[in-house]
């Protein structure tokens, strides 16, 4: 492991490429992607198992969506809010309350914030929490019940494992590619100037990440954000689709957030969370705008690996961003 003045730890630098997109694609390389993703336990197979759990025990049935009634639409706000409370509140729980790790693998050296104003509250964490269980759980149930009730009344395509089971497991596999490729044109524009000061700098409060701030953003952002979902008014898909598509949105942005790199069982890595990737553009602002999913930052100029040069190159784009605002 690494650690400096800046950084409690990183990986090794500068960073790697793990996109697909970055390169010839090979079957080799793209074999060990679908087995790092889906094959072994990650992020992804986690959420897809919550998904078909709760498809099968907790949502409401896709007959009940036919019209805008209160009771399956409450049982749904009430199983998303579940949802994320004990995925962001178990993770913060383990990792930042009972530091069952300590601080292997944590990227930050300080501790989440607490009597500090620029925070609602004064409190990093009630803060997020806020945020994240008001606005967020909201706006994730409105967009699902309007895509469950366009579903239920057949004014977008649907299919079952039955009648497309190649296209089922392969929507599957795409979905978080597609909210990459989302993220990343949506957090662009959230970094114009004016947005970024207005709405999206409530995230970016959080410098130190935790659990909570995944899914902590000003209500104009969860909107945005959450676009994400209106591909499943277009591209046939089905009620399990729509549901790990949420997990992913907004209970899985827990899990990128931990602050920490991996969990880990026995001293070994078990499970892939929080990218340094990521906590860069938390940490610097102007860089690494998507994810390891998406080559952009890297087509366009904007990755940062880690380096102390990149930092300086980040700095003199965002002075040089601000300064034609004020111009």
């Amino acid at each position: 492991m690494t650690t400096n003045k800046d950084w409690n730890y990183h990986p090794e630098l500068p960073l790697a490429d793990p996109s697909i997109f970055s390169r010839p694609l090979s079957a080799r390389f793209l074999a060990g992607w679908l087995a790092r993703n889906w094959l072994t336990l990650s992020e992804r197979v986690i959420l897809l198992l919550i998904a078909l759990a709760a498809y099968s025990f907790l949502y409401p049935p896709l007959e009940a969506a036919q019209d805008f009634t209160l009771g399956w639409i409450v049982q749904t706000w009430l199983v998303n809010l579940g949802l994320v409370i004990a995925i962001a509140g178990g993770l913060h729980w383990y990792f930042h309350m009972e530091k069952k790790q300590g601080k292997t693998l944590k990227f930050d050296h300080r501790e989440q914030a607490k009597s500090n104003r620029l925070f609602d509250f004064s409190n990093q964490v009630h803060d997020n929490m806020f945020w994240s269980l008001t606005s967020g759980v909201a706006q994730l149930t409105a967009f699902q019940v309007v895509t469950m009730w366009l579903m239920a009344n057949g004014y977008v395509p649907t299919i079952t494992f039955a009648s497309s089971p190649v296209w089922f497991v392969l929507a599957l596999i795409l979905l978080p590619i597609w909210s990459a490729f989302h993220f990343y044109w949506v957090h662009r524009l959230l970094h114009v100037p004016f947005l970024y000061k207005h709405v999206h700098s409530l995230h970016h409060r959080n410098v130190n990440i935790g659990p909570w701030s995944g899914f902590s953003m000003h209500p104009v952002e969860h909107f945005l954000y959450l676009s994400s979902l209106c591909i499943h008014w277009i591209v046939a898909s089905h009620p399990i689709h729509v549901i790990f598509h949420v997990l992913y949105l907004g209970p899985g942005a827990a899990m990128t957030h931990t602050g920490y790199e991996d969990l880990l069982i026995k001293d070994k890595r078990r499970l892939a969370l929080g990218t340094f990737y990521h906590q860069l553009h938390h940490r610097y602002y102007e860089c690494n705008y998507g994810n390891q999913e998406m080559p952009w930052d890297r087509w366009f100029g904007t990755f940062h690996d880690g380096t102390g040069e990149s930092t300086a190159r980040t700095r003199t784009r965002k002075k040089r961003m601000y300064s034609k605002m004020d111009t």
